[in-house]
């Protein structure tokens, strides 16, 4: 299944829409503004909770818990030395550890289960608001993946800012 996460063009906070390949919308993402976790909330268009992503603030790189009805369902961890390209771990309880790889600059990446791919990530650059591209491979669970790339983006805007890079 393909998706468009999309950045509101005027927000307060880290909201988002996340559309279908329809540009139909699928869920919506509320970023909380004085949460010092950096806490994302993901809501149907009902308006029920599917998922919630919260940065750990202990933790020596980038750290995010993501929650469904109070339950972990993954960590995403960005590793400490990566010389050419992004990494992060994306953990799962009772499952597999998959690992999110890419390239900054081009802001490509891809999600792995092992050998397989089982999600690609793209961002658009020539729009007014931050806007990824999201492929879910079938059978994947998709607002696991969908919340991961929500804490990808968390930790690149964080380092970005803590170094003074403009993302």
């Amino acid at each position: 299944m393909k998706y468009i996460i999309r950045e509101k063009l005027f927000r307060l906070g880290e909201d988002s829409d996340i559309l279908n390949e329809n540009q139909q919308p699928v869920y919506t993402v509320d970023g909380k503004v004085f949460s010092l976790r950096n806490l994302l909330i993901i809501r149907d268009q009902t308006g029920n909770e599917v998922a919630r992503v919260e940065r750990k603030l202990l933790s020596l790189t980038p750290t995010y818990e993501i929650t469904h009805d109070g339950q972990e369902v993954g960590e995403v961890r960005k590793h400490l030395f990566t010389p050419f390209h992004q990494r992060f771990s994306i953990t799962i309880p009772g499952s597999q550890e998959l690992e999110m790889t890419g390239d900054l600059l081009a802001h490509e990446f891809t999600v792995q289960e092992g050998e397989q791919t089982v999600a690609t990530v793209s961002k658009k650059w020539f729009s007014l608001t931050a806007t990824y591209g999201v492929d879910v491979a079938e059978g994947q669970n998709d607002v696991l993946i969908l919340a991961s790339v929500l804490a990808l983006d968390l930790a690149l805007d964080l380092e970005h800012s803590e170094s003074g890079i403009l993302s």
